[in-house]
């Protein structure tokens, strides 16, 4: 039973191009391409691009909250990087256990946590060449 205030969601079901109505017992149960359950986006296509997309923008927006706390030089890098696996990446990776990851997803994610880690980690100069850290030296 669905509380006051409240619409029951149903997917659509599209049959020769017809999307078809549904009523029970004289209710009317809109029906919608995609919602938001316990934090995850659920369409009718099974596709979790909009998901992933969704969990970076999150996770980008939980790095500039703090963005502040990640440029002081007074905090130390592994404070930093303690941080990244605690607060940040736990938002994007939400309900990951449920995703089938394909490469190109997989590339999106990396993409995001390179972003993230060079802002931590910042370059290096070496021999007079500016050069990023390889991510085998972040994350361990």
């Amino acid at each position: 039973m669905q509380a006051s205030g409240t619409l029951p969601l149903l997917f659509v079901s599209i049959y020769d191009g017809v999307i078809q109505n549904l009523n029970i017992r004289s209710s009317y149960i809109e029906q919608v391409k995609q919602y938001k359950y316990f934090g995850s986006i659920i369409n009718d296509t099974n596709s979790i691009e909009e998901e992933v997309k969704e969990r970076i923008a999150l996770g980008i927006k939980a790095y500039y909250a703090n963005l502040k706390f990640f440029k002081s030089r007074l905090v130390t890098k592994g404070s930093k990087l303690q941080l990244y696996r605690t607060v940040i990446r736990p938002v994007v990776t939400y309900a990951s256990e449920i995703w089938v990851l394909k490469e190109n997803i997989i590339q999106k994610l990396l993409v995001f946590e390179r972003k993230i880690l060079r802002g931590i980690f910042g370059p290096t100069k070496e021999s007079q060449t500016w050069r990023f850290k390889r991510m085998k030296n972040w994350t361990n």
